[in-house]
């Protein structure tokens, strides 16, 4: 991947901001073929009493209705913390080009560990997948947050 940039610094900034407003801090950043910011989301799950609202739901949600289509082909997608399955099928019905998590997610993933997803004959699309990046700055967010929660 030669010019790689990496946007993994948006979706921090995104679970950040999601921390502070006392949701489980992830973010998530869609980037359109040339390399835009077309979409950026943190979880909103407690805020709009919605189980659906993840980050990765509101981004693709968001960049769909900015681009007026269902589909992001070509589109990449940046999330802090591995999709769980419904963030994953969401992803491969949109089509994503390619997703970049940070954390890996044991209890809930659905991409690398649970449920994957895009391994199954069932998906009818699988986004090419690339792990670990910004993983240690998205982990100590997760980890500080549920500290704070348990004291």
């Amino acid at each position: 991947m030669s010019g790689f940039v990496s946007h993994m610094d948006v979706a921090l900034a995104e679970a950040e901001a999601a921390g502070r407003r006392g949701e489980v801090p992830v973010g998530a950043v869609v980037i359109t073929p040339d390399g835009r910011i077309l979409a950026a989301a943190g979880n909103r799950t407690r805020e709009l009493s919605d189980p659906t609202a993840h980050a990765e739901m509101l981004a693709i949600r968001a960049a769909c209705a900015a681009s007026g289509s269902e589909r992001l082909e070509g589109h990449d997608l940046y999330v802090t913390l591995e999709p769980c399955p419904m963030c994953a099928g969401a992803i491969s019905f949109a089509r994503i080009r390619r997703l970049y998590y940070g954390a890996a997610d044991p209890k809930s993933g659905g991409v690398a560990l649970g449920a994957r997803v895009f391994a199954h004959p069932q998906c009818h699309h699988a986004p090419e997948v690339y792990d670990g990046i910004g993983a240690g700055p998205a982990a100590a967010l997760l980890k500080d947050f549920f500290a704070l929660k348990r004291q």
